[in-house]
């Protein structure tokens, strides 16, 4: 591989982990809501490049160290842990952006990145007021802040890539006194 050509695959490979970060809408939900202070539309484009470096200095990543360097950047950048499934799915893009970065293929580094674009969701993260008692006594400090999070699809495919949220139950939204346990937790049961 020539100089020029590892430039461009390196430019191109950066222009894709930037276009997996952009889509992931966890990332997007953390950024738009300032999970990550003042700052985080900053963060958001420093997690490119550290993501970008991370994959450049470790050249035989496993996919669960990708998952854990992306969850532990979102925790500590972001004040955030990602439970909705996506770590696998972004970890997977990035490696196997990783892959054909290292075989010097522009051209699929290209595709992946236009792909990842066309198939962008827009996010929507509303806050929820959960039906529970309070003390007097209990502190904001000690709360939780639900979201709901709602997808559209900006781009023109539309393949279950942004999956609609289910209608819920208007009934399994209630919380029973007896599902909130004395230190403020609060049980939460499968439906059957």
């Amino acid at each position: 591989m020539m100089a020029g050509a590892g430039e461009d695959a390196r430019a191109l490979f950066r222009a894709g982990v930037r276009a997996a970060l952009e889509a992931w809408p966890a990332l997007q939900i953390a950024v738009e809501n300032g999970f990550g202070g003042v700052h985080s539309q900053e963060k958001a484009e420093w997690l490119g490049g550290a993501v970008e470096d991370y994959f450049i200095r470790n050249a035989d990543l496993e996919l669960d160290e990708v998952e854990d360097f992306l969850g532990e950047l979102m925790t500590n950048e972001f004040d955030t842990v990602v439970e909705d499934g996506s770590l696998p799915q972004v970890s997977q893009q990035l490696q196997t952006m990783f892959h054909h970065f290292q075989k010097g293929d522009g051209a699929a580094l290209r595709e992946m990145a236009s792909h990842i674009t066309q198939r962008k969701c827009k996010v929507k993260a509303t806050a929820l007021k959960a039906a529970r008692e309070t003390d007097g006594d209990e502190d904001d400090a000690d709360s939780v802040e639900e979201m709901e999070v709602t997808t559209t699809n900006d781009g023109a495919t539309t393949d279950g890539i942004c999956p609609q949220p289910e209608p819920s139950d208007p009934n399994s939204q209630n919380i029973k006194e007896e599902d909130i346990v004395e230190d403020g937790w609060t049980i939460v049961r499968r439906k059957k």
